[in-house]
């Protein structure tokens, strides 16, 4: 992406980075009022364009913008040119070309429910994309006014439009249009999609171990949305076929591991006990039966961290990080961080302006060794990571 502008012979991180357009005074004048009640505590500073940042085993690492005048970017894809797309919550799907964000979105995108957490969220190219130029796009579909489900679209790239769009996945029941809706092709060329918005605390009354419900789970399709023969719940009576995995939150983020092409998913939980799951066929991760967090008003969801036939985290964080996007590095640029885990951290322990990257290390058994926090300086909030087709983050 843009590689024109790498100049310096150090690494570099580059960045999309969030800059809110006010579509009305009356919406500035409301933003203004909001901000001013807020604890004047953390500064709103810009973002620079460039700057240097040391970290554990590299130092001098370059940091770069690359976008701006993005609202509330969600998810983003690399084309094979090094070219990227990028979607906003609102709904639409922006290009960046040679470094340039092109003014104009991408047309085709479905009608999008956008209010609070739903909207347009994530966007990932088919395999086979330089044959077929196949993009998938997860959405929460209107079902009425004011409610909306997730959603699964895939339509043909051809220039700046979208053409012979069809949804090829819905989520039902529909009524989960505040869920997180990650997609990632597997090695293998099968879909995964997370299905999060299961809020509720009540075990009895869970989404999240409701198996005739897609929310709370992790869902497993082929390429035309249609339900692989061996998903580990196929013809067993009251389960959503699609079904791979369940008792899940609200997940933000999906990689697949290098080495093993195992899935690993990022999970958010209320007030700590956010989740990195190793994500096995038929695995029940415990959500609310189990859990590190506590509710939003300080007591435990529950007594329980862990119970028989529940699947615990690799990784958990108390206090919360609300972490989201997550990408394995393999490239070159960045040697001392092979097989490193990067994981966006939108903000910690429930406070505004601490967004920042969490650097983890494990082991040749896949177990814990490290965390580092990069870009706290920035005080974004990290919504997705990626490695670019140059080798960069």
């Amino acid at each position: 992406m843009s590689r024109t502008r790498v100049t310096s012979r150090r690494p570099v991180f580059w960045m999309v980075v969030v800059a809110s357009l006010a579509l009305a005074t009356a919406l500035v004048a409301q933003q203004r009022q909001r901000d001013d009640d807020r604890p004047p505590g953390l500064p709103r500073d810009p973002v620079p364009d460039a700057t240097m940042i040391n970290t554990h085993e590299i130092a001098g690492v370059r940091v770069v913008t690359v976008a701006r005048d993005l609202s509330h970017p969600w998810g983003m894809a690399f084309l094979p040119d090094g070219d990227m797309l990028i979607t906003e919550r609102a709904g639409r799907l922006r290009m960046l070309r040679d470094g340039v964000l092109d003014p104009e979105p991408v047309s085709g995108v479905p009608t999008v429910l956008s209010q609070g957490l739903a909207g347009l969220m994530d966007v990932a190219l088919h395999p086979d994309f330089a044959e077929n130029r196949l993009v998938y796009l997860s959405y929460t579909r209107p079902v009425t006014e004011r409610e909306g489900t997730v959603a699964l679209v895939r339509g043909r790239l051809d220039g700046m439009a979208l053409r012979e769009v069809e949804d090829v996945f819905v989520a039902e029941p529909w009524g989960g249009s505040t869920a997180a809706a990650r997609i990632a092709f597997a090695p293998d060329g099968l879909l995964y999609m997370t299905g999060g918005g299961a809020f509720g605390t009540n075990p009895d009354e869970s989404r999240a171990q409701d198996p005739s419900s897609h929310a709370g789970k992790i869902l497993r399709l082929r390429d035309d949305g249609s339900v692989p023969p061996d998903n580990p719940f196929v013809g067993r009576d009251g389960y959503k076929p699609e079904i791979f995995s369940l008792g899940h939150r609200n997940q933000q983020g999906l990689a697949f591991h290098p080495a093993t092409a195992t899935p690993l998913a990022t999970e958010h939980a209320v007030q700590g006990g956010d989740e990195l799951n190793v994500i096995q066929p038929g695995g029940n991760y415990g959500w609310p039966v189990v859990s590190y967090g506590r509710q939003y008003t300080g007591e435990r969801v529950t007594g329980r961290f862990w119970a028989d036939g529940m699947v615990e985290p690799l990784v958990f964080w108390v206090p919360s990080i609300a972490p989201s996007g997550l990408a394995f590095y393999t490239g070159d640029r960045f040697p001392e961080w092979q097989g490193n885990l990067f994981v966006g951290s939108m903000m910690t322990g429930r406070i505004g302006r601490t967004g920042h990257i969490e650097r983890i290390v494990f082991n040749e058994n896949g177990e814990e060794l490290a965390r580092e926090w990069l870009l706290t300086e920035l005080r974004q909030r990290i919504r997705d990571v990626k490695q670019g087709p140059d080798g960069l983050l």
